[in-house]
């Protein structure tokens, strides 16, 4: 093979080569937030996993004695919808590796001067010409556009954690109901226990003449009543241990109880502190990323706007006289029509409006945040006078 076709099947080679490799690792991850990350998560892995469904959530499902966060370990392992944000994030890794990738050099095969008239009947005077042309971005198209993309990776770890996050406030919401249910079973019977215990005292002294009959039917309300009330209750308990379960997929939960404490309160922190905090909620704290996003795509569209240079490289072959020679050859368009100025514009604009958007969803998480820290301090300030004020003397 002669030095020309070497060349040529040297250049195909390294086209192909860079275009086959992969930037990502089997195991790479978006770094985790801070929302109590050492309780593991769905994570998706880079291909569909083979465990069966039915199984993976029984290994995963609390029995026995629960804490929440035994619960809340389950619910992000086995809630759909984030293992679906979780595949969204992969799919996003993905792109990005697609938004590096070079477009493909064309071959193309070019044959000139033949079954024409006179010298050129036939293909006595036949030129062959195998053609190698790529198409070189001039304004850094590729690298913007693999760095929105990563941008766009971003966004979608930051939704992933904040499903994340609202998934571990609604479990957390559904195991105090699950508290509060088996506290409310425990005061039924101890409820039904005394008006029993009522009950038996009257009807001794009925039976030793020291009360009037009547005074049985009226001892047996409080009974009924009270039973009643523990039936209630342990419908209740029920209802909310399923509530709770069907946050890991499954509707006959397992554990025997929930563990937690109500009798220790602590202090409400200051509104002005958990303000402070807004900018790490992950609704807020994505739209840093998003304007970097759209910033990022006025540079693309820019980008976009400058012309690409391809460049074409081949080999000729003569027959005439039996020789081979190599072609080479550039072209550019004509920049003759601003055809981009509505794209940039538009990606402008929506790179001014986010800004503005961040705003927004500032305010609105610190009106939620006002709201839920005003209920914490009523809710505090009742706990306690309840338990200074109120029970002593009911005792």
């Amino acid at each position: 093979m002669d030095v020309s076709k070497m060349s040529l099947c040297a250049a195909i080679g390294v086209v192909l080569a860079g275009c086959a490799a992969s930037p990502f690792g089997e195991d790479d991850w978006p770094p985790a937030r801070r929302a109590d990350e050492s309780i593991p998560s769905n994570r998706a892995p880079r291909q569909p996993a083979s465990m069966n469904e039915s199984a993976q959530r029984a290994a995963i499902e609390p029995e026995g004695e629960m804490s929440l966060r035994d619960a809340i370990a389950a619910a992000l392992q086995a809630d759909p919808s984030l293992a679906a944000l979780s595949m969204t994030v992969r799919a996003a890794e993905a792109r990005t590796l697609q938004a590096g990738l070079p477009s493909n050099p064309e071959l193309g095969i070019e044959l000139e001067n033949f079954a024409g008239t006179g010298e050129t009947s036939g293909t006595d005077a036949l030129e062959t010409t195998l053609l190698l042309s790529q198409t070189f971005p001039l304004g850094g198209d590729l690298a913007r556009r693999r760095r929105l993309a990563e941008l766009r990776g971003e966004l979608a770890a930051w939704d992933y954690e904040s499903a994340r996050i609202t998934l571990m406030t609604n479990v957390t919401r559904r195991y105090v109901e699950v508290l509060a249910a088996q506290r409310e079973v425990a005061l039924a019977e101890e409820s039904l226990d005394l008006s029993r215990q009522v009950f038996d005292a009257i009807r001794q002294r009925i039976d030793a003449g020291d009360a009037p009959d009547i005074e049985r039917s009226r001892a047996v309300v409080p009974v009924a009543t009270a039973s009643i009330e523990m039936r209630r209750a342990r419908r209740a308990l029920e209802a909310a241990r399923i509530r709770l379960a069907l946050t890991w997929g499954t509707s006959t939960p397992r554990f025997t109880s929930a563990i937690g404490d109500f009798d220790e309160v602590r202090a409400v922190p200051p509104a002005m502190d958990l303000i402070a905090l807004v900018n790490q909620n992950p609704q807020v704290a994505r739209w840093a990323v998003e304007i970097t996003a759209r910033q990022a795509q006025v540079r693309l569209a820019q980008a976009q706007a400058v012309p690409d240079l391809t460049g074409a490289l081949g080999v000729r072959r003569l027959n005439d006289s039996d020789d081979t020679a190599l072609v080479a050859g550039i072209s550019i368009p004509l920049p003759l029509f601003d055809r981009a100025q509505g794209d940039i514009l538009a990606v402008r604009l929506d790179a001014a409006a986010a800004q503005q958007e961040r705003r927004v969803a500032e305010l609105r998480i610190e009106e939620a945040l006002a709201a839920a820290h005003s209920r914490l301090q009523g809710a505090h300030d009742e706990v306690l006078a309840l338990r200074e004020e109120a029970l002593p003397p009911a005792e």
